[in-house]
């Protein structure tokens, strides 16, 4: 059941017909580990203040305003009435302009992904049919959504029952491949090379599946949590040596292509050891959690 408080609520547009929908953010950062910043000797929770750069002053909440640089230290000064002047007023629909090709859509366009689902029994049917009409042309839908006092840009397209929409970046968001990519050198690489790459990629063919997506540094760092809260030792890693960049290019990937050659701990494995603490007591005394101090 989605949550009862949705993101955003108006109507889905095509031409005329229009069905209420509510949005509903797509992906969450809730089961992400988050630390607060605290007091070392307390225990207490630390909060900021906006201090002037110059004067060193903590400066109250009704002095704080809006600034733009124009040159190096230079601001000017932008009232909150000024900027309402140039917001775009919240229409309360997604405004459907045209239908284009999946294939089409540069993937570095894509942002933030939400769910559309009809808002209500009364437009279920208009839902059903544009949703429908998207599944049979095969086809993405661009439209127009004011989010948070701006326009955007949001690709939509069928999703099981409901609707996925994507909010696209402006061209102006997105660098320049060629930057990048300009100045990569074009070796000369011979054709059994390419071949033998082309076996390992074959050999570790796959579908994609999330499911088997594992956030190993997050498992890691609950662990340590659990440890740290239990008054267990924590066993810090010692550095690894890195690895000379200088190999042969053909044995590497005949050796890939076998599957053998040694492999090196991953990064994972490293994360667990070190997550199981040390058997043996460490030689320095180490400062008790701040909570467990505090309690005291």
């Amino acid at each position: 059941m989605a949550p009862r408080r949705a993101y955003w609520k108006g109507s889905l547009k095509l031409s005329l017909v229009s069905c209420p929908v509510a949005l509903y953010p797509a992906s969450t950062g809730v089961e992400k580990t988050r630390f607060h910043m605290i007091n070392a000797e307390t225990g207490n929770r630390l909060k900021q203040q906006m201090i002037d750069e110059d004067t060193g002053e903590v400066v109250d909440k009704d002095q704080k305003t809006r600034g733009y640089e124009v040159s190096k230290g230079k601001y000017i000064e932008i009232e909150k009435d000024e900027l309402e002047a140039v917001q775009i007023e919240s229409t309360h629909t997604i405004e459907i302009d045209s239908f284009v090709p999946a294939e089409e859509i540069d993937k570095r366009y894509l942002n933030h992904p939400y769910y559309i689902v009809p808002d209500g029994k009364a437009g279920v049917d208009a839902f059903a049919v544009i949703r429908d009409a998207m599944k049979d042309k095969d086809r993405v839908a661009l439209a127009r959504i004011v989010l948070t006092n701006r326009e955007h840009v949001i690709a939509i397209e069928p999703l099981g029952k409901g609707l996925l929409a994507t909010t696209l970046r402006f061209p102006y968001e997105l660098r320049d491949e060629d930057e990048y990519f300009d100045d990569i050198k074009t070796p000369k690489v011979t054709k059994d090379m390419v071949e033998l790459a082309g076996h390992i990629l074959d050999s570790k063919a796959a579908h994609f599946d999330p499911s088997k997506f594992k956030d190993e540094y997050e498992t890691a760092l609950k662990a340590l949590i659990k440890r740290k809260a239990a008054g267990k030792p924590i066993k810090i890693p010692e550095p690894e040596e890195k690895e000379s960049n200088v190999v042969n290019l053909m044995d590497a990937l005949k050796a890939s292509l076998k599957g053998g050659g040694k492999k090196s701990e991953t990064a994972a494995t490293r994360r667990k050891t070190a997550s199981r603490g040390s058997s043996r007591a460490t030689g320095k005394a180490r400062r008790a959690p701040a909570r467990h101090r505090k309690a005291s």
